[in-house]
């Protein structure tokens, strides 16, 4: 079976292995992860190190472990397809339920607001992965809440808690890369928000209620990341020779984090005990400018490069209308300077490094080829 072959570390599809970049498209990769076996194929060369390293983690755990997923968007079901391609026991919830789970997978419908509900997700788990998210324009407003419900969940079970942060806490550092001892210095509403979140998760965790590690991560690529900040408003339109629509300023420096990634990420600070108390960064591949990472999106496609790049105003204007625009506006200094999420902390720790970008330019456009939108 040879579904691919690399050149200079890019993954080249032949036909007969792209349909298998659907729902499943991540399954290979993990298996090869998680088994002891020769790797498939398709798991390029510069995984490898950091298969070795993933396997002697999960290896060493109980398969009888079971771990819950809260949150079921495009980093939950990047977990989900990890652990169960490492043989766990997965729960994932979320509020309206998930179709087409892989077998064995259960799946819990209800709020973790509630904290009841929170309480009964979390029964016989040892490890909790919050991957929640929020509706934007009422992100400041319901997120606090869904948090309170993971610890809730976690310190009820005893178990183990791995919380995925954006990097609103750290506001505007004025191009200065981002590092985990990095103060909070957010002055808008969402940032100062994500930093009282931060700040009672590691309180819980120094007054002995959980133990928990921080994962921050950038805005999102990758499959299932359609409203990522290079998802559907970016690669929907490419695939039709259409305009990409992006925020702020193109050409300024732009950390993106690879979904899949942040599902390693994850798991694999699920398995290190002493990852635990402390603030970490998911390894991303190098930064470049958005525009960069356009250019590299249509040449994929095979078609010209256009954007469409609303500034500062416009959204404003925008916002007037449209609640979850009006939401976005406060954040829009992230694309008008360089924005630059320093991972060396993680790398240094777990050798563990990120997916080059051309893979993740290939491996996302194979996606949304294999999941057209809906008109």
């Amino acid at each position: 079976m040879n579904h691919s072959k690399f050149t200079g570390g890019l993954r080249t599809v032949d036909p007969a292995g792209v349909r298998r970049f659907g729902i499943d498209w991540l399954s290979d990769d993990w298996r090869a992860i998680c088994s002891w076996g020769e790797a498939l194929p398709i798991v390029a060369d510069f995984r490898k190190g950091l298969q070795i390293k993933r396997k002697i983690i999960m290896s060493s755990d109980n398969t009888n472990e079971l771990h819950i997923i809260l949150g079921a968007g495009a980093v939950g079901m990047a977990l989900m397809d990890a652990l169960v391609e490492c043989g766990k026991k997965v729960r994932i919830v979320n509020r309206s339920g998930v179709k087409a789970l892989p077998k064995g997978v259960e799946n819990l419908r209800g709020d973790v607001a509630s904290l009841d509900f929170a309480r009964k997700t979390a029964e016989g788990a040892t490890h909790v992965y919050d991957a929640l998210g929020a509706p934007y324009d009422r992100w400041a407003e319901l997120f606090p809440a869904l948090q309170k419900g993971a610890i809730e969940a976690a310190a009820t079970a005893g178990a183990k808690l791995i919380v995925l942060e954006n990097l609103y806490m750290y506001g505007n550092t004025h191009g200065k890369p981002m590092t985990e001892d990095m103060p909070n210095s957010a002055t808008t509403v969402k940032g100062i928000v994500r930093a009282q979140m931060s700040e009672e998760l590691l309180a819980a965790h120094r007054s002995g209620k959980i133990r928990v590690a921080i994962i921050r991560a950038s805005d999102f690529i990758g499959p299932r990341a359609v409203e990522g900040g290079l998802g559907g408003r970016v690669i929907y339109p490419a695939l039709e020779g259409k305009a990409a629509s992006v925020i702020g300023n193109p050409d300024m420096l732009h950390t993106y984090s690879y979904v899949p990634d942040v599902a390693n990420a994850m798991v694999t600070l699920g398995g290190a005990d002493s990852a635990l108390g402390q603030i970490w960064h998911v390894p991303n591949a190098e930064t470049i400018t958005t525009r960069q990472y356009i250019e590299l999106i249509f040449a994929n496609i095979g078609k010209p490069v256009k954007i469409s790049a609303a500034p500062k105003p416009i959204l404003w204007l925008m916002g007037l209308f449209n609640p979850t625009i009006n939401a976005v506006y406060e954040m829009t200094y992230q694309f008008e300077e360089p924005f630059i999420l320093d991972s060396s902390k993680f790398v240094r720790t777990f050798d563990n490094s990120a997916t080059p970008i051309k893979a993740v330019i290939a491996e996302t456009v194979a996606w949304y080829r294999a999941n057209p939108k809906h008109k």
